[in-house]
């Protein structure tokens, strides 16, 4: 175990796994590019203990340059990629190696494949030591991994928590804290809130609310607040930019919490990968998303009786209802398919009494907690 500011991290990829990884890299290179004189070029700062070692192991005439970019501070990206050092070669119809020491957003091999594109190389391919294919979203490709690893924090080998780490020669990764985090998600109806008040006492979390976040700080005219209803008073969907913002505002809040369940959030793919991307930072992640799985009949009928005393317009009139029910299914079908692809999709059946269906969730809980 290691501290590097505030953060203790843990041993992850061993040397000798990272002297293996670099070493199928050196040899694809070999037999691709023996004879032909390519320009490799490093990512700077990472991917300097990377680049050393590859070209130490290319076996024919090549030349080496830097680019320096970035798009972290401390353990998230910005999303923003800056050009700090650019290139000075001519790159006009050269063969050109990208040396990346890790290939995660892909924020930097966009600006980069500008960069090269205007330079008008005769062609280039990207070789990463380390590759997150579950948080790369971009269109361009990357031919050559020495090693596929989760969507988690690491340090060491070139990698850095702000500024510290990057000569150690083995890779850590963040300690993991012992955090239950659920996505909880039903039909209007199906009882979410209801189970949530029992689930957050139950299991010692802290319930955060879309709905309520937003009232808090729209009534409390916070600068997210008053973000937020500049866009709901002209009719228009709030940014997820926004959303997300206010959402790690109040995980910021319960620093030292034992776990969190979100209730109506994420509600897209890019909330799904910003709730994720926040965790990680906290070395922790989303363990679950759970949803109630009700009749539609079923919620009809709860929904309008509930409405003889909710006093609420949208309980009482079944056309609205079953509209809800049908935008419920077709936003939450993107989460859906986003959690099954991590296996952490959960269907519990919502029908039967209240304890009935704690007690289905709990089990589903107590399985993740062991």
């Amino acid at each position: 175990m290691i501290k590097l500011h505030d953060l203790e991290f843990e041993p992850y990829i061993s040397e000798e796994e990272i002297t293996k990884a670099i070493d199928n890299i050196a040899k694809r290179l070999n037999d691709e590019y023996t004879g032909r004189k390519p320009i490799f070029i490093g990512i700077l700062n990472g991917s300097f203990m990377f680049a050393s070692e590859v070209i130490k192991r290319f076996e024919s005439d090549c030349e080496i340059s830097f680019v320096k970019m970035g798009s972290y501070e401390g353990t998230k990206t910005t999303g923003e990629v800056k050009t700090l050092l650019g290139l000075g070669q001519e790159l006009a119809g050269r063969e050109v190696v990208l040396l990346e020491d890790i290939v995660d957003t892909g924020n930097t091999l966009v600006e980069v494949d500008r960069i090269l594109t205007e330079a008008g190389v005769a062609n280039y391919q990207v070789a990463t030591l380390f590759f997150k294919p579950s948080a790369y979203k971009k269109d361009v490709p990357v031919q050559i991994i020495g090693m596929e690893i989760p969507n988690k924090f690491i340090v060491g080998y070139g990698l850095d928590y702000n500024g510290l780490g990057r000569n150690l020669t083995q890779v850590y990764k963040r300690k993991e804290s012992k955090m239950t985090n659920l996505v909880l998600f039903g039909p209007p109806g199906a009882g979410k809130g209801t189970q949530a008040t029992i689930l957050k006492e139950k299991y010692d979390l802290i319930h955060i609310s879309t709905g309520d976040v937003f009232r808090y700080n729209i009534k409390n005219q916070t600068e997210l607040g008053l973000s937020a209803k500049s866009f709901i008073d002209k009719g228009q969907l709030v940014p997820d930019e926004v959303t997300i913002n206010m959402l790690n505002a109040e995980v910021e809040k319960n620093e030292g919490a034992n776990g969190f369940i979100f209730d109506g959030f994420p509600r897209t793919e890019a909330q799904a990968e910003a709730l994720s991307e926040s965790l990680e930072a906290k070395g922790t992640e989303v363990n679950a998303m759970i949803a109630l799985e009700v009749e539609d009949e079923i919620l009809v009928e709860r929904l309008l009786e509930r409405g003889k005393t909710s006093g609420r317009p949208d309980d009482a009139d079944e056309r609205v209802i079953r509209n809800r029910i049908k935008v419920y299914y077709s936003e939450t079908a993107i989460l859906k398919n986003f959690y099954q692809k991590q296996n952490k999709y959960y269907g519990v059946n919502g029908e039967g009494s209240i304890e009935e269906i704690t007690a289905r969730l709990s089990s589903v809980i107590d399985d993740l907690m062991k």
